[in-house]
C-alpha cells in the first residue's frame, strides 16, 4: 500500500517514515508538512492511504478531508492526532475519514490501523470506541429520566384537570370535599412538579398531554 505522510512535525514523520519502509506490505509514496502541500501532494501521487494529522498551520484537516474524498475518492485518509476528545472523533469521521489514531498509540497501533484501512474497513483506537459507546449508551446505574406527571399523586392529578377546565379554588374543594386551603397546596405541588408558573401553560401542557381535548 503507497502512504502520504501529511503532519507538521519532522522528527514524527521520519520515526513514521522508518516503521513504515519497515513493512513488507506498505511503503511511504511522499511526506508534506502542512495541509496546502499535502492536498497538492496527494493529487499528484494519488496515494492508497493519506495518514493525516488534524491540527496543521493552514487549512484545517477537517477541511482537507472533505477535500481529498472529492478529488480523490479512492484515496483513504487515516488521522493520525494529539486530540483525543470525543468531538474531534466524530467531526473526523462524519467529513469521511477512515479511522482515528491517537499519536499516543504504539506504533503496532498505527500498522494495525493502516491495514485496517487498506482492506476498506474502519479502524477506531479502542479508546475512542469507548467514547463513541459512552456517547450513544445512558451511563451504567444511571435510569432514564422521569416524566413529571408520572410524580403526581392521583389528587394532584385530580386537582390539575379542574384547574384546567377553568374551575376556581373554591369549586374544587367542594367538588372534592376539601379545604380550600388544602386545594391551594394540592395546586402548588402539582406546578412545581411540572415545572409550570401559571394557568395557561398548564392548559397548554395538558393539550399536549392529551390529559384534555379542545373545547372541553
Amino acid at each position: 500500500m503507497r502512504i502520504l505522510l501529511v503532519d507538521d512535525h519532522a522528527v514524527l514523520r521520519s520515526g513514521l517514515r522508518l516503521l513504515i519502509n519497515s513493512q513488507a506490505d506498505m511503503v511511504v509514496v511522499g511526506e508534506a508538512s502542512n495541509s496546502e502541500e499535502g492536498l497538492e501532494r496527494a493529487r499528484s501521487l494519488g496515494p492508497d492511504i493519506v495518514l493525516l494529522d488534524i491540527s496543521m498551520p493552514g487549512t484545517s484537516g477537517l477541511d482537507v478531508i472533505h477535500i481529498l474524498k472529492h478529488d480523490l475518492p479512492a484515496t483513504r485518509v487515516l488521522i493520525l492526532t494529539m486530540h483525543e476528545e470525543e468531538g474531534y472523533l466524530r467531526r473526523a469521521l462524519a467529513s469521511g475519514a477512515a479511522g482515528y489514531v491517537p499519536k499516543s498509540a504504539a506504533d503496532v497501533e498505527v500498522l494495525s490501523a493502516l491495514r485496517a484501512v487498506a482492506r476498506g474497513d474502519a479502524y477506531i483506537h479502542p479508546s475512542h470506541a469507548r467514547l463513541l459507546i459512552e456517547g450513544i449508551l445512558p451511563t451504567q446505574g444511571s435510569s432514564p429520566p422521569q416524566d413529571p406527571y408520572a410524580s403526581l399523586s392521583e389528587r394532584e392529578a385530580e386537582v390539575l384537570r379542574l384547574v384546567v377546565l377553568g374551575h376556581t379554588n373554591s369549586q374544587i374543594a367542594e367538588r372534592l370535599f376539601i379545604s380550600v386551603k388544602t386545594v391551594e397546596g394540592y395546586r402548588a405541588r402539582m406546578m412545581e412538579k411540572l415545572g409550570l408558573k401559571n394557568r395557561a401553560a398548564l392548559v397548554r401542557y395538558a393539550l399536549q398531554r392529551g390529559l384534555i381535548r379542545e373545547g372541553e
